[in-house]
């Protein structure tokens, strides 16, 4: 007999005595060991959805790095690393099932400070919107340029494609734009219908790129919601005096927003992959009767990487969890296709759901999804449904809330039926957490498939958590405003 699947059932799952060391179902944007130790190159998440700007589709990536930033701070502020290298991958036809990259986009930061004979290291008074030639507002001190670099491996081409500028953190006073009524002392400002109306900081640092591109980079509100803490808490009721507990809520990350015109992908009657990796710069060290002895010899070495949500914290055992943030989705099928045809989530959720055994191995609805772990985004369907955009058919739960689109390429669940989000690409707003847990225990395997706990999924709600902390964006870049230095909440 089937059962909904609640907070308290979820959390008698986390508690049980098979889980052993840190419980599976979370993504706490520490998915490796490692890469807990190099907050730059640390990716959050990764974006990949439909969109539309004045009539002209584009498919609209986004990554996500540096997580937990504490709104605020000083002296120094939060940025993208210049040893790191920071790329985001499209991969079309033959090699999307595959894993291969087709297209690369390769960001590079410098950090650079416009006066270092003053004390005063981010800001040398408020910002009011008042540009220098190169579009930085000429109060704002620490300044970072990038550039975009394509590898087009269709042709064989790499070039540069763009420079640009990266906007203030909202520090508070002194960056009064950010916040409601232009006032330092207030939160951020929820999201907008409209380039027109955003903050003139994000407006200024949207930048137009070659052939149709365009790129925001800076810092953001973290988009993603759970109650992470209770999870490592072990607090797994989630019914603690402070829920529902947002534990990625009052925190920023830096964010790369590229838009990348469907008509430069060869159009839209087809399905696209898109991961992303970071880098960092290796060193070698030169002996010491050298006139240096360390130097940086410009090769770039592979740190970290992501596509799906979930993949390597919720599936891929802690033995190889650094072994995925060196690999390439081309290895995958290699390396970590066991972990989604024969998930350990599925056996630990049947004793307390009732599931069937089929539902233990062979899940090739599931490798279908992860393997190679890239983000699956179904170009024929027109724009996707926006959390903010004021469209009733939005759902947190994709499919699983009755939002879906209509795919022109693939049969789907029937009649070219896909999600309206993850995993169909990944929105803005998606519960992504929620998802898993439903695929996870749902068989996609089968025509028509069968739903764990249907009719009612759209009801599901895991730790209480249905939202993000601010709202989004409807428009370039999507991601919400940076929080506040002077007001914000860690909830």
């Amino acid at each position: 007999m089937k059962r909904s699947l609640t907070a308290i059932g979820l959390a008698a799952l986390l508690a049980s005595p098979m889980l052993q060391g840190p419980p599976v179902m979370a993504s706490s944007h520490m998915d490796a060991p490692q890469i807990t130790f190099d907050d730059p190159a640390n990716t959050t998440d990764v974006y990949a959805f439909v969109s539309e700007v004045e009539g002209e589709p584009y498919l609209t990536t986004a990554l996500g790095v540096y997580p937990f930033e504490a709104p605020g701070i000083g002296a120094n502020n939060f940025s993208f690393d210049p040893n790191v290298l920071y790329e985001i991958h499209v991969s079309l036809g033959d090699d999307l099932e595959e894993g291969r990259k087709t297209l690369t986009y390769k960001f590079r930061f410098d950090r650079k400070f416009q006066n270092q004979n003053t004390i005063l290291q981010s800001f040398l008074g408020t910002l009011e919107g008042n540009k220098d030639d190169k579009g930085f507002d000429i109060n704002q001190n620490l300044r970072q340029e990038y550039s975009v670099r394509l590898v087009d491996r269709r042709i064989d081409d790499a070039e540069n494609i763009g420079n640009c500028i990266v906007p203030p953190n909202n520090q508070g006073l002194v960056t009064p734009f950010y916040n409601q009524d232009n006032n330092g002392e207030n939160p951020a400002k929820g999201g907008v219908q409209s380039e027109d109306d955003l903050d003139i900081y994000t407006k200024h640092a949207i930048c137009d790129l070659e052939d149709g591109h365009r790129v925001f980079a800076g810092q953001r509100d973290d988009g993603f919601y759970a109650d992470i803490q209770s999870i490592f808490d072990l607090d797994l009721t989630f019914a603690g005096p402070n829920k529902p507990f947002d534990s990625q809520g009052g925190f920023n990350i830096h964010t790369i927003v590229l838009q990348i015109p469907i008509s430069f992908l060869e159009g839209d009657q087809q399905v696209v992959g898109v991961h992303a990796q970071t880098k960092r710069r290796a060193e070698t060290i030169i002996p010491q009767n050298s006139q240096k002895d360390i130097e940086t010899n410009g090769k770039f070495e592979e740190v970290g990487r992501q596509g799906n949500p979930l993949f390597n914290e919720a599936f891929v055992a802690i033995v190889d969890k650094d072994l995925y943030s060196r690999t390439k989705p081309a290895q995958d099928k290699k390396f970590f296709e066991d972990y989604a045809l024969n998930p350990e989530l599925a056996a630990v959720l049947q004793p307390l759901l009732g599931l069937p055994d089929n539902l233990l191995t062979n899940r090739t609805d599931l490798a279908a999804i992860f393997i190679p772990d890239v983000i699956k985004e179904d170009l024929s369907t027109g724009p996707a449904r926006l959390v903010d955009n004021d469209d009733e058919g939005f759902n947190r739960l994709s499919i699983f809330g009755g939002d879906t689109l209509i795919s022109q390429v693939q049969e789907g669940f029937g009649g070219g039926v896909v999600p309206g989000g993850w995993p169909n690409g990944r929105r803005f707003g998606d519960d992504v957490v929620d998802i898993a847990v439903l695929a996870a225990a749902s068989d996609l395997r089968v025509s028509p498939p069968i739903i764990f706990g249907a009719p009612n999924t759209a009801d599901v709600n895991i730790d209480g958590v249905v939202q993000n902390d601010i709202t989004f964006n409807a428009v370039m870049p999507y991601a919400a405003t940076p929080l506040n230095g002077r007001n914000h909440l860690h909830r």
